[in-house]
Formats: C-alpha cells, sequence, structure tokens
C-alpha cells in the first residue's frame, strides 16, 4: 500500500479531530471539498482499512488510519503502561491558580478522569490553559490523547463545556486503551 494523498491525510485528519463518528456532510464542510470526492476519497480509504463505517453515512478513522497520520500503534503492553498507577511523586497535582493546590491530586488515567468529574471547575481552565494535561498524559505514555487534549485546549472553551469535552476525550480514550489491554 503506497503513501496516502494529501487529500487522504486531510481526510483522516478530520476523522480523528472529530474523536466520534462523523457523518459526510460534516466532513465536506470541514474538508471544503464536493461531496462526490469526499465520497469517493472514503469508499477507497474503506477499502483500504483507513477508515471505517460506523452506521448509515458515518466514518470513523481505524488504527491503520490513525499509523498514517503517525500516532503511535497501541498495543497490549502499551495499554497496559498508560494505564498504569505512577509513584505518588510522578501524580498530577491540581492547582486552582498558581501556589493555590487544591490537595487533590491522581496517580493513573482512570484515576485522573474520575477527579475531572469532580475537581473544582477553575482547576481545570488553569491546568488546561496551561497545557498541563496534555504534558502529564504525554508523561504517561498517551501521545495521541495528549494531542487530543491540545486540540480541546486550542477550542479555548471553559466552565462546564471545558469539562465534559476533557472527560469526554478521556473517557474515550480510557475505555479503548482498557479493551486494548484485555484487563477489562
Amino acid at each position: 500500500m503506497g503513501e496516502l494523498c494529501k487529500t487522504k491525510i486531510d481526510l483522516l485528519e478530520i476523522l480523528w479531530r472529530a474523536g466520534k463518528p462523523i457523518n459526510v456532510r460534516d466532513i465536506v464542510k470541514k474538508a471544503d471539498l464536493k461531496m462526490r470526492s469526499v465520497n469517493m476519497h472514503l469508499i477507497n480509504m474503506r477499502r483500504s482499512g483507513h477508515v471505517s463505517s460506523a452506521g448509515k453515512g458515518l466514518y470513523v478513522i481505524t488504527d491503520l488510519g490513525k499509523k498514517a497520520l503517525g500516532l503511535p500503534e497501541i498495543d497490549v503492553e502499551k495499554a497496559r503502561k498508560i494505564l498504569s498507577p505512577v509513584p505518588q511523586e510522578k501524580a498530577f497535582k491540581f492547582y486552582r491558580g498558581i501556589n493555590e493546590p487544591l490537595g487533590v491530586s491522581s496517580n493513573s488515567l482512570k484515576d485522573f478522569l474520575e477527579k475531572i468529574k469532580e475537581v473544582d471547575v477553575k482547576s481545570i481552565e488553569f491546568h488546561a490553559s496551561r497545557g498541563d494535561f496534555e504534558l502529564w498524559i504525554h508523561f504517561l505514555g498517551d501521545i495521541e490523547l495528549a494531542k487530543r487534549l491540545r486540540i480541546i485546549r486550542e477550542l479555548n472553551l471553559s466552565g462546564e463545556e471545558l469539562r465534559d469535552e476533557i472527560y469526554g476525550a478521556l473517557r474515550s480514550r480510557y475505555e479503548y486503551l482498557e479493551k486494548a489491554s484485555g484487563l477489562h
């Protein structure tokens, strides 16, 4: 299988950024291409295994598609490493602002997911704006999730909308890693 053309890479990027099944009309809008062109590319990428159908008119990027974007593959060992707790001194410590610790910390992705649901939203805004979440997730070894959190940061959301986006990204990634780890 040869290299993918720029248009196909752009379409994979749109599917990856969506983070969930997306319909052709939305892909066409985001890609600024004609419906026919997008449909042809999607058909070809389904055949090559880069995208799959997720119901009527919905598409998602596959692991092969993610690989084509340069995202690292996740095997059982990698998934388990990302999900493993880290020593307390490497745990994520939540702050409300500079020199304002909340006394709340997380030492694993699962715990982090739980804490994001309940921690003060001002803390989420503080850390998201600084890129702290993506740095810690990158430290855990999940480059793809770190990139997804960067995209969320760049949306400049705030309040509960920001919490919901981050929580959704964390939850779907956690579920994916749990399946990939074979531990569930």
